[in-house]
Order: structure tokens, then sequence, then C-alpha cells
């Protein structure tokens, strides 16, 4: 037989509960927790309901804003924007260098100015440029390249959150042979005089300290004393004259270098790296300010002595920097100011002459080298002699 069906409930009644002999789905029915609380006979479970933290971004009202996390450095950019910084100074110096010795030639005066870039090419501006101004270039690579190597041999004992120093990167970021090249073009084109200079600037650029010539100490003195009795026959009668002609600073610069040399590479002391690190770069920018003077105001144009003739009988000389020579005029910048225009049929003679900075001013000699030549000079010399300078030159303008 059919069940008869169960009594519908009043109307306007609303059920309470499942019936006592059917139990209600776990999850349904009006009782059914809200998902922001639990049952006051349930304790809420850990990370959930009202207690769990809203997601970032979920706009929630009163949360706390999340916080971006720092994306780490990436090396390869680091050294991109070192290479990019380095090569704009490599670059950039030697432009504003030319262009300001250009308006000191011309005295500040704007046309004189235009005609001798009207007048000086690139070519022989780069050149003006690379025999007077090489030694200083190489000088500052030498320098950045010597105190980078130091710094960055000390990178492990720099404080934490401490940047790596400018001339770290730069040493970091620029290949062994510009390193190398740039100490060959300074010993072609410093003065003898300031060669020792090169031997610890050398080791500490490369960090080639006493211990790595050999791993036992016996040789490695061996070596150190066979080095320095080289070096001692090479300048020994320089030394002799040095103290003959009370030349202090001479003997400073060929006796100091050498020892210097065993005690410049690193790492450093971790108390004196920040303080080194901004000091040195301070140093180098105010020498080479300090060396780019006499190489802004050295004269790009050859000096010369021109004799003419304005009238019969009557000559006069005429001592200038020649701008340029054509059919009608020859065109000379004078060492006192002003630009002068000589008819080319009223050129008699013309006599080029040292200027006061190529005039020696010492007396020593390094086998047969003076002191104050560059060994590209001093083995141009013994292709071409200096010769006798011509009264004309003496001449007081």
């Amino acid at each position: 037989m059919t069940a008869p069906p169960e009594a519908a409930p009043p109307e306007g009644d609303v059920p309470d509960a499942a019936p006592p002999d059917r139990p209600t789905p776990a999850g349904s029915g009006p009782d059914r927790p809200t998902p922001d609380a639990a049952p006051p006979d349930r304790p809420t479970p850990a990370g959930s309901g009202s207690d769990r933290p809203a997601p970032a971004g979920s706009g929630s009202v009163g949360a706390p804003p999340a916080r971006p996390v720092p994306s780490p450095v990436d090396p390869a950019a680091r050294r991109a924007r070192a290479t990019q910084s380095f090569w704009t100074a490599v670059v950039g110096v030697p432009a504003v260098f030319s262009v300001l010795r250009l308006g000191v030639e011309a005295g500040g005066e704007l046309q004189t100015t235009l005609l001798l870039v009207a007048n000086v090419g690139t070519v022989n501006l780069l050149a003006g440029f690379l025999t007077t101004a090489a030694a200083l270039l190489s000088t500052a690579l030498v320098a950045v390249f010597a105190l980078g190597a130091v710094l960055r041999a000390s990178v492990d004992r720099m404080p934490s959150g401490m940047r790596r120093p400018l001339f770290a990167r730069w040493v970091d970021s620029t290949p062994a042979w510009f390193a190398v090249a740039s100490f060959l073009l300074a010993l072609v084109t410093w003065p003898l005089l300031y060669l020792p200079l090169l031997l610890p600037a050398f080791v500490a650029a490369f960090q080639l300290g006493p211990e790595r010539l050999h791993e036992q100490r016996a040789p490695r003195l061996l070596l150190l004393a066979a080095g320095f009795a080289g070096y001692l026959w090479l300048l020994g009668p320089t030394l002799v004259d040095a103290v003959r002609q009370g030349e202090a600073l001479a003997l400073v610069l060929l006796v100091v270098p050498p020892v210097l040399a065993l005690f410049v590479t690193g790492p450093l002391p971790a108390a004196v790296i920040r303080p080194l690190a901004s000091v040195t770069e301070a140093a180098v920018l105010a020498m080479l300010v300090w060396a780019a003077l006499p190489v802004i105001t050295t004269p790009v144009l050859p000096l010369t002595v021109t004799t003419v003739e304005s009238s019969p009988g009557v000559t006069e000389d005429v001592r200038g920097h020649v701008v340029t020579v054509d059919d009608v005029d020859v065109v000379l910048l004078q060492e006192r100011g002003g630009v002068r225009y000589l008819p080319v049929g009223q050129v008699r003679a013309q006599v080029l002459c040292p200027s006061e900075d190529e005039l020696p001013r010492r007396q020593l000699r390094v086998r047969d080298f003076h002191v104050e030549d560059s060994l590209l000079e001093g083995l141009g010399r013994r292709v071409r002699p200096v010769h006798r300078i011509d009264a004309a030159c003496r001449t007081v303008a």
C-alpha cells in the first residue's frame, strides 16, 4: 500500500529544522554558518573567516597598502651604465678640451675663434691634442685603473649598504686590453723623470703583489733583488748626477716608486675604504683640472717669425702662429693678440721657433735621453737632432 502523504504545515509557518527522522545535510538550511562567522558552539578554524587577511589589491576598507618589493639590481644593467659613463668621459673630455683650446688661443674673441675653427681641421686639431694632451689623458686612465683595482679588491670588506666606488665599477666594465694600452700610451708619452711612477701604478692595476713572483720566499727575494739591481744599474749615473746638482725632486721620483710598488696591492682595511673612495675621486678630478690648464693654453698652431718687406729696404719680423696660407695672404695670429694678414709678395723669410715650454730646464740624462723628454721625443731627436735655435726666435716680440 502507498503511504499516506504527510500533512502540510500550516500556512505562514516555516520549519526551523528538519524532521527528526531525517538529518539536515551539512552546509544546507537556514542555520548554515555564514562565511564571516562560525557558529557559537564551534571555534573558528585558524586562517579562515574574518580573521583571514584580505589579499593585496582586493580593495578591502582599512587594509594596509601592500609594500612594493624592491627588485634586485641587475649586474648587466649596472655594468652597462658604468661602461657608458666611462666611454662618455673618455670621448667627451678630449672634445671639450679641443674647443676650449681654440677659444683660449683666440684670446676669447668670437671672430678670431671662428677663424680658427674654419681653418683648423678636425685631423689637425686631433693631432695637436694627442701630441700635447696624450700624457694628460694617459695619466687620468692610469690613475683610474690603479685606484679602481685596489678598491675592487676591497669589495668584500666594504660596509653593508655601501655602493661600489665609481672607479671600481669602471674597472669592472673596462677590458684588460684597454688598460694595457693606457699604460703603453703613458710609457711613450710621459717624461722619463716620471716613468718610475708607472711601476706602482701597474702593480696596483693588475694586483701583482710580491707573492705572485714565486710561491717560496727565498726565490721571491732573489727575484726582487735582481729587479732592484737592474733598476739601479739603469739609473745609477742619473742618481749620482741628481745628487751633485741638488735635484731633490728628481731623487724622490726615481727612488721612492719602486719601493712603493711593494705595498700598493689590496685589499684595504674596511675603515679606509669609504673615505679613500671619495678622496681619490676628488683628487683625480682636481689633478685633471690642474693639469688641463697648461694643455688648454698650449698653442695648436706652429709658432713662426716671418720677415716681411713692406717697402724697399725696410723689413719687419712678425712673430705669431700661422693660421693659413693661400695665394694672396699669410694669416698670422700674433703672439700678443690680433690677426694680421701679410701679402705673400712681401714675405722674405720664415723661421719655425720652439715655445718656452719646449726649452729644457734640467741637465739630467738617462742613458743619453733627456729626463724631460718622453721616449717618443727621445727617439725622434735621435733621428732628427735638435737644430740650433735661430737668432730671430730670441727676439723679444
